[in-house]
C-alpha cells in the first residue's frame, strides 16, 4: 500500500449539489487548456444540461474536454444532447459498454463508480456526487445528502494521472504500473496533507479498505463514519467492534430513509452485533443518504466515491482522498454532528426474541458472506473493460470476450 501523501494542499468541503455544482461550473468556465471529467452518472436534466452547455462553451474557445461516463450509470442521451457536445469537439467516452439482454443492462459489476474532475491540472474535485438534479434540495424528499471536496496543490497531479490512466488503450486495468505524471510541478497551495487512494481490479484491489482499517485501528477517541451503503468487510466490522471495546466513541450515520429499501434491511442485520459492542448507530431520516465520508479523531478524514459494501470494496472502480488536516476534519465533524443531532434517530437493539433470533441467524450468514466475498468476486462473469465513444454502438459480445479473466 505504497500510496504517496502530498503536502501543501488546500481542501474545501462541498456539501450537496448546492455547493458542488457551482464550484465545478466556476472551474469549467475559467478553464483555459483542459477539462477531464469521470462520473458514474451524467443525467440529462437541469444539472447535466447546465454542465453540457459549459463544456460546449469551453470546447468552442479551444479547451480540450474529455468526459467519461459509466454505461450502467449513464445508459443513454438524446441525440441533440450528444450532438451539441460532439460538434463542439467534446470527447464523450463510455466505460464498459455492453449490449442489453431483452432490454436489461448486463454490466452489473465492475462499474466505473468514480467521480473526478480536473481542470487545467490546477484544481480538482472528488466525492460522491453524480451530475444529476437529485443532489439538489429542490428535487424534493428524495434529494440525496452527499459530500465532495475541492482541491488545489500537488495532489491535483495525482487526480490528473488517475484520469489520464483511465483513458489509456485496452489493457489499462492490467496489473501494470500507471503512466507517470508529466507536466510542470504543481506549486504548494496550503497546508493539508492529502493522498489519492484508488480501488481497481488490478494493482489496487483493497487499498481503500486498508486505509479505512488502518485509521480505525489507530483511533484513540472518536470515529464517525457516514456511508450510504453499509455492508463492510468482516475485518472492518471486527475493527469497529474492537475500537468501541477499547473506549473509542464509534458513531455510524446510516440510511434511515434509503433510496433502495433493501439497503437498510441489509444493514440492520448487523445492528445487534455492533450495538452490543458499544457502537452508536444514527439513522439519517431527512432524505436518502448518499455520502461516503469518515473521520478519526482530529487527525484523519476521507471523502470519495467508495461505499462500504461488497460492490465498492471488491468490484467497482472507486476513488477517495485521505486527508490529514485538522481544520478540514473539524469542519467535516461539525457538519456530521448537525446531521446526527438534528436529522437522525438512534438505532435500538432488537426488542423481541424473534427479531433477535432472526438478526443472529441472518447476521451469521452475512458475516460469512462478507468474509468470503472478495475471493468469490473473481468468479463472477467478467471481461476486459473498454472505452468507446458514446455515439459508437458496442459490438455484440463474443464468447471469447466474456471468458477473458477480469483485471
Amino acid at each position: 500500500m505504497n500510496i504517496p501523501w502530498r503536502h501543501g494542499n488546500t481542501i474545501s468541503l462541498l456539501e450537496n449539489g448546492e455547493a458542488f455544482f457551482p464550484a465545478v461550473l466556476a472551474a469549467v468556465h475559467g478553464a483555459q487548456e483542459e477539462i477531464l471529467i469521470e462520473t458514474f452518472i451524467l443525467a440529462e436534466d437541469k444539472v447535466g444540461i447546465e454542465l453540457q452547455r459549459a463544456l460546449v462553451e469551453a470546447a468552442q474557445r479551444g479547451v480540450k474536454v474529455t468526459v467519461t461516463v459509466d454505461d450502467y450509470g449513464s445508459p443513454g442521451f438524446s441525440e441533440s444532447f450528444l450532438n451539441d457536445l460532439k460538434h463542439a469537439g467534446v470527447t464523450v467516452l463510455v466505460f464498459d459498454p455492453q449490449p442489453r439482454a431483452f432490454g436489461v443492462r448486463t454490466n452489473l459489476f465492475r462499474r466505473l463508480h468514480r467521480k473526478l474532475v480536473v481542470v487545467d491540472r490546477q484544481v480538482g474535485f472528488i466525492g460522491g456526487l453524480n451530475f444529476s438534479a437529485d443532489h439538489l434540495a429542490d428535487f424534493g424528499p428524495t434529494a440525496k445528502q452527499d459530500y465532495a471536496v475541492r482541491l488545489q496543490g500537488p495532489i491535483v497531479a495525482d487526480l490528473h494521472t488517475a484520469l489520464r490512466n483511465t483513458l489509456r488503450p485496452a489493457g489499462r486495468f492490467r496489473r501494470q504500473a500507471p503512466v507517470a505524471e508529466t507536466g510542470p510541478v504543481i506549486a504548494k497551495a496550503g497546508t493539508a496533507v492529502v493522498a489519492l487512494v484508488l480501488r481497481d481490479n488490478g494493482r489496487h484491489r483493497d487499498d481503500i479498505e486498508r486505509h479505512y482499517r488502518m485509521a480505525i485501528r489507530l483511533a484513540q477517541r472518536e470515529i464517525i463514519i457516514a456511508n450510504a451503503y453499509f455492508l463492510p468487510g468482516y475485518r472492518m466490522l471486527r475493527d469497529l467492534a474492537k475500537a468501541a471495546r477499547r473506549g473509542v466513541h464509534v458513531q455510524l450515520i446510516l440510511q434511515g430513509q434509503p433510496d433502495m429499501p433493501w439497503v437498510r434491511a441489509a444493514s440492520t442485520i448487523l445492528y445487534d452485533y455492533l450495538l452490543k459492542e458499544g457502537v452508536e448507530i444514527h439513522e439519517y431520516c431527512e432524505r436518502p443518504l448518499h455520502g461516503k465520508v469518515a473521520l478519526v479523531d482530529d487527525e484523519w478524514a476521507t471523502v470519495g466515491s467508495s461505499n462500504l459494501d461488497p460492490l465498492s470494496l471488491s468490484l467497482n472502480l472507486e476513488a477517495n482522498v485521505m486527508v490529514r488536516d485538522r481544520a478540514f476534519t473539524r469542519n467535516l465533524r461539525t457538519r456530521l454532528m448537525i446531521l446526527m443531532n438534528r436529522h437522525c434517530k438512534l438505532a435500538q437493539p432488537s426488542h423481541t426474541v424473534a427479531l433477535r433470533f432472526w438478526r443472529l441467524v441472518a447476521g451469521s450468514l452475512v458475516f460469512h458472506f462478507l468474509r468470503r466475498f472478495p475471493a468469490w468476486a473473481g468468479w463472477l462473469p467478467a471481461h476486459r473493460p473498454a472505452l468507446r465513444p458514446l455515439d459508437q454502438p458496442a459490438p455484440a459480445a463474443t464468447v471469447d470476450e466474456h471468458e477473458q479473466k477480469a483485471v
